[in-house]
């Protein structure tokens, strides 16, 4: 899955690919933050911080998470109930 990415714009410039796992804000989806996974064709690939469903998105769409945003999306992922899990 990581590789180069084989985009349909030749003339457009590649981003540099950050390393997996990290924090990113998807622009096209109200700044919903994601962990880098990997490369699919012309698309990055995120998944919810903790897991979740990857979804894919274009790199223009993708800009690093600020602290906030990742702050937010690993407490969220803290408050969310655990199956059989007593708190």
């Amino acid at each position: 899955m990581y590789g180069v990415n084989i985009c349909a714009n030749p003339e457009e410039p590649l981003p540099d690919l950050p390393a997996p796992g990290t924090l990113l804000a998807d622009t096209s989806r109200n700044n919903r933050v994601g962990e880098f996974r990997g490369v699919a064709g012309c698309y990055w690939s995120l998944r919810p911080v903790g897991g979740g469903r990857e979804w894919e998105t274009e790199p223009r769409h993708v800009r690093p998470a600020l602290p906030g945003e990742q702050l937010r999306s690993r407490t969220a992922r803290m408050n969310r109930p655990q199956s059989g899990e007593v708190r």
